[in-house]
């Protein structure tokens, strides 16, 4: 400081000297600039250190620890390398061994805290990060890991604490978006119960929970590296018993290549298993020699990679890396991980320095006294610990991953991984993951290009050699050797039995319904164990809704029978395809109809009557028009024509018209209608001769639109879905609902007057109608459903079961079995008077095709007519008449449509000589005519023109 006091006063003496003025205005010049300048030139003095110092914490006999050396001082040397870097001062990087001890880790950050270092990169394990952290957040100390990556240490909790690779959350949302895109709906994953993995395994389940999996079972291994091979065998031996056959491995290498190797010798490394690694197995492949025997036992397996962007800086850094380690060990993406955290931490030292910060360290009062022994107080606290932590998460730059930059919760930007197939000692590409676009065989560079596409038509993944070797993609499940059944839960019921029933001689469980069952599980590709268990308490049926309830409390892992596919029960269970059809229908006793003097009406509705009698009339009236003309029998006055008209028209219907006709058309549209009324009074006679000879049976309840309005008593059948739904869908009050439990309590309260109808399923009506005649079934059918099996929830049966019975429909088989056990004639009822009557529908084919042959004779013969007239009446004549007077010109159509209409109605031979006679007198009529105008001068226009010339 007096150093620079004395330049300064020199260099003031020495400008004295120039001009006083000159003088004056420098010293004022100066003054400023040395009280602007020089606590800044005094804070750099002390702000630029000759060393800084960061500390790391690895263990160093891990794959991760080796390489992690190697490139971290690979970085230092190289941020050393250029003195103007950091303005003079060097990074001093010590490493510490923590030797696979979470202790000795926490001993090694305590003596980083207590040694002025400004940063941390590590611990290696998230175990040691929980506990470090809090260290870090008392005394201001960043840490830096990219080994750590539990999900949990991205928290709020932990502020001083940044992941600088993708978080396990990334890793296991691509695992999840996997086990979607294959179809797979539960996994089994085995792992250490530690620190290290728990964090991770609670993401999986939560993100498997997404898409609507899940984790079966989880299979845990001694903390750490702790697990013995004898214990590893053990649980693989628990996982093999595991319906599940996806299973996942989330461990340290060392004990994930001895799972491997110990499934591999229990022979799950077989076809029909799916084995999945984090990126553990894809670090080994990538930095160790890999055995023939270690290749063998991780064949088929899929594993993930960190993806790491293409780039010239990361093809030179690999080029040196052979020198740098010797060729003692491969690099892996974290050891560009561990390259690129150097250097984020050298760029926010500088920047950190350049804006005025010091390096300085002071003692935390609050640790005063404390620890006796431990000396707590010697910790020390980092001044600028949080300007330098809001450098570091400022980031923005690009190193040997690609872009380094983090989000606003400390997550790096564009997460993203390399998805691998082991295959022979190395690995294959399948597909990437991004966090943007999910799975996809095109790369991260160029989907960010694009907008982004989560679609499950756009996943896609390239074909995976499965273990086994086998391009199949196993099933993912199985039912174990040793496993136990499957405990499906039957409905005992006490009546309808022919549908489940248990024979009480054999003890055996059998029934339409279980013979459906067992023929669909016998077209499966595995072996289903399986036990039935009644549920029920013999006395009535039981309730099917709380046996499906049973399915989700565990009781039960399927139920099999009757049961109605109903929208409550689907929010719960999972059903199979529909393998028979149920609807609610309403059952009504019949009546007698009391013989009535109008019966002879019944046979036809009354839009019958009408039709037929216009045909009738139409028929006749056609007739006439073509037989008018030529047939005497159609011709007299007008009230006589009438007559005919309708005598003819009606009498066609007994075939006794007496009037012959001539015309080929006539008799075409005759014959016609003569085989339309045979039709029609063949079925009116049937129709009749029925209603008056059979006895007459109609329902007291016309439906369920009568039932709803009125106030008449229902039965239902216990443990139906019926009750729910005529009091929850239809309103209808609790107290007029009835239950019964038998066809014969059905028929009691029938007779007993108790209820007015029945409401239940279609099956179970067709066997009660079978039996008892005098009911019947009315209205329509005003549900429709099905019956199905019952699993639970995602449960790869229901998939299996459902293609199973489409099978059995389109083989025959289901049907066979429908004919064994419920094909019993129902008797047939007489049918009510509704269906009784011929609808109009039945008929109008036949009014069809009779008014297309009148109205196709009725334009031939108006054609003919107008052809004759046309020929003995011509146009020139009207003409030449009409053409007698400008006041005839105007009346010119009405005679020509009298004329018309004249020669229509004349005999044919009369009209036309009639018309060939006057047609000759107005000819020469109207030549006379002609000749006379001509003489007297008939053109007056003509001739005023002339005389005006």
């Amino acid at each position: 400081m007096i150093y620079t006091l004395i330049k300064f006063a020199n260099c003031h003496a020495f400008i004295f000297h120039f001009s006083k003025y000159q003088s004056m205005k420098l010293l004022v010049f100066l003054s400023l600039l040395l009280s602007s300048l020089f606590p800044s030139a005094f804070t750099h003095q002390i702000s630029r250190p000759t060393y800084v110092r960061i500390g790391s914490i690895f263990s160093l006999g891990t794959i991760n620890g080796r390489v992690s050396k190697i490139a971290m001082n690979a970085a230092v040397e190289d941020v050393n390398s250029d003195p103007a870097f950091l303005g003079g001062t060097k990074i001093s990087l010590s490493i510490y061994d923590s030797n696979y001890s979470g202790f000795l880790g926490i001993i090694g950050g305590l003596h980083y805290m207590e040694t002025n270092t400004v940063a941390i990169i590590g611990p290696q394990v998230s175990g040691m990060a929980h506990i470090l952290s809090h260290l870090a957040n008392q005394l201001h100390v960043p840490m830096l890991s990219f080994t750590a990556l539990d999900p949990g240490l991205q928290s709020l909790q932990y502020p001083f604490f940044i992941q600088t690779a993708p978080n396990d959350l990334f890793q296991m949302i691509a695992i999840a978006d996997m086990i979607s895109y294959f179809g797979y709906r539960e996994v089994v994953v085995v792992c250490p119960d530690d620190e290290q993995s728990r964090g991770s395994i609670i993401a999986l389940g939560e993100k498997l929970a997404e898409r609507r999996c899940r984790i079966s079972y989880k299979a845990l291994l001694s903390p750490e590296s702790l697990a013995t091979s004898e214990e590893i065998m053990e649980v693989l031996v628990q996982v093999s018993l595991m319906e599940s056959r996806v299973i996942i491995v989330h461990a340290f290498a060392s004990v994930g290549l001895r799972v491997f190797d110990i499934a591999h010798r229990l022979g799950m490394m077989d076809k029909g298993y799916v084995w999945i690694a984090t990126a553990w197995l894809s670090t080994v492949l990538d930095s160790t020699p890999v055995s023939a025997e270690k290749a063998n036992s991780i064949q088929g397996v899929i594993t993930f990679k960190p993806h790491i962007e293409d780039s010239a800086r990361k093809r030179e850094f690999l080029s040196r890396w052979n020198k740098l380690s010797n060729g003692s060990i491969g690099l892996n993406p974290y050891g560009l991980y561990a390259y690129d955290t150097v250097w984020t931490i050298a760029n926010a030292i500088k920047k950190f320095m350049d804006s005025g910060g010091a390096i300085s360290f002071s003692n935390d009062s609050s640790l005063n006294g404390l620890g006796g022994a431990l000396n707590l107080g010697s910790l020390s606290r980092f001044d600028g610990g949080k300007e330098l932590l809001a450098t570091i998460l400022e980031t923005n730059t690009t190193g040997l991953t690609g872009k380094i930059a983090f989000n606003p919760d400390k997550s790096v930007v564009r997460p993203s991984f390399d998805i691998l197939n082991v295959i022979g000692k190395g690995y294959k590409r399948i597909g990437y993951w991004t966090n943007y676009s999910g799975l996809s065989v095109v790369g991260p560079e160029i989907l960010y290009t694009r907008a982004p596409n989560r679609s499950s038509s756009n996943q896609r993944l390239y074909d995976v050699v499965w273990p086994g070797r086998t391009t199949v993609k196993p099933r993912g499940w199985e039912f174990p050797r040793n496993g136990r059944p499957l405990r499906i839960g039957i409905p005992d019921r006490v009546s309808y039995k022919a549908f489940v029933s248990k024979n009480e001689k054999t003890n055996d469980i059998n029934g339409f319904c279980i013979d459906v069952f067992l023929a669909a599980k016998n077209l499966l590709p595995y072996a289903v164990p399986h036990e039935f268990i009644l549920f029920g308490d013999k006395r009535k049926n039981p309730s099917y809704t709380e046996l499906v309830s049973m399915i989700n409390s565990d009781v039960f892992d399927a139920a099999v029978g009757d049961i109605a596919i109903v929208t409550n029960r689907t929010k719960i269970v999972d059903f199979t395809q529909p393998y028979t059809e149920s609807g609610l229908v309403v059952v009504a006793p019949v009546k007698k109809l009391n013989s009535s003097p109008w019966a002879f009406m019944r046979p036809f509705t009354l839009s019958m009557w009408a039709v037929t009698s216009a045909f009738f009339l139409i028929v006749g009236f056609v007739i006439w028009i073509l037989e008018h003309r030529i047939n005497d029998e159609f011709r007299g006055p007008p009230k006589k024509q009438f007559i005919t008209i309708l005598w003819f028209g009606f009498s066609t219907m007994f075939f006794a018209h007496r009037e012959n006709t001539v015309s080929p058309l006539g008799r075409m549209v005759l014959l016609i209608w003569l085989f339309v009324v045979l039709i029609i009074t063949s079925s009116y006679t049937a129709s009749l001769t029925s209603i008056l000879t059979v006895q007459q049976l109609a329902p007291s309840i016309r439906g369920i639109e009568s039932m709803i309005t009125s106030n008449e008593r229902i039965g239902f059948q216990v443990g139906s879905f019926s009750e729910n739904y005529l009091t929850e869908e239809l309103n209808i009050a609790q107290s007029r609902l009835i239950p019964l439990g038998s066809p014969e309590e059905y028929a009691d309260a029938f007779n007993e007057g108790r209820v007015a109808a029945i409401v239940d399923e279609r099956p179970y009506i067709d066997l009660f109608l079978s039996k008892y005649c005098m009911y019947q079934v009315v209205g329509r059918e005003f549900t429709k459903g099905g019956w199905g099996f019952a699993f639970p929830r995602d449960s790869p049966l229901t998939m299996d079961m459902s293609t199973a019975i489409l099978t059995l429909s389109e083989n025959g088989d289901l049907q066979k079995i429908h004919d064994k056990w419920l094909n019993t004639r129902a008797y047939s009822l007489p049918n009510s008077l509704d269906s009784e009557q011929l609808q109009l529908k039945s008929f109008w084919g036949l009014f069809l095709i009779s008014g297309i042959a009148c109205l196709l004779a009725l334009l031939l013969y108006f054609c003919s007519i107008f052809h004759k007239f046309k020929r003995y009446f011509p146009q020139q004549q009207i003409t030449n008449i009409s053409s007698s007077s400008s006041k005839r010109s105007s009346s010119s159509r009405s005679v020509r449509i009298q004329k018309f209409l004249s020669f229509v109605d004349r005999k044919e031979d009369e009209s036309i000589n009639k018309t060939m006679s006057r047609s000759r007198q107005d000819f020469v009529a109207a030549s006379s005519g002609v000749t006379e105008r001509n003489g007297a001068g008939v053109y007056p226009d003509h001739d005023e023109g002339q005389n005006g010339n």
